[in-house]
């Protein structure tokens, strides 16, 4: 399986495996360095954790360059009176009868907490297409669904400033 991500999304990503890989892993390669100085490695909590930081930055290295060479490159199509990414939208969930806005965005790109919604969650793929007064089936799993409605579409480009996930 593939992630659909943009030109933009795989931009921010080459430049983070390369700050990763040009200034952070030498930092914690000269800390474990430091740290190993300290004597008894067994009872060296600042080796270990000097030890854990670099393994987490190899293992980003790692998923960023996974997901760039398994990555399917899409182009934004638009849509003037249509839900699609990078548009804002103000929908009201019928269950909770409270109005929300929310951006759809790609994956890499998501957070829920502040409103920007992957393409790809259930509410993002119920959303996509639809125009403003559609109802929307969000089906959230087997047993757990729900409406929202359009209320309004603000249209949007790719926000390079959006920050790519963690993991």
């Amino acid at each position: 399986m593939y992630d659909e991500l943009t030109r933009v999304d795989i931009q921010k990503m080459e430049e983070e495996i390369n700050y990763r890989k040009v200034t952070l892993a030498p930092e914690l390669g000269a800390e474990l360095k430091r740290t190993r100085e300290f004597g008894d490695l067994s009872e060296n909590a600042e080796y270990k954790e000097a030890k854990r930081a670099k393994r987490k930055n190899e293992g980003r290295i790692r998923y960023l360059e996974n997901m760039i060479r398994t990555a399917k490159v899409i182009d934004i199509e638009k849509s003037e009176d249509a839900v699609g990414l990078f548009d804002r939208v103000l929908i009201f969930n019928e269950k909770m009868g409270a109005q929300k806005e929310i951006e759809i965005v790609t994956t890499l790109r998501q957070n829920a907490l502040l409103g920007y919604v992957s393409k790809e969650s259930p509410l993002g793929s119920a959303l996509m297409g639809k125009k403003v007064g559609e109802r929307a089936l969000v089906q959230v799993n087997e047993k757990m669904s729900y409406y929202v409605k359009v209320l309004k579409i603000t249209k949007g480009e790719d926000n390079e400033s959006l920050p790519i996930s963690g993991y």
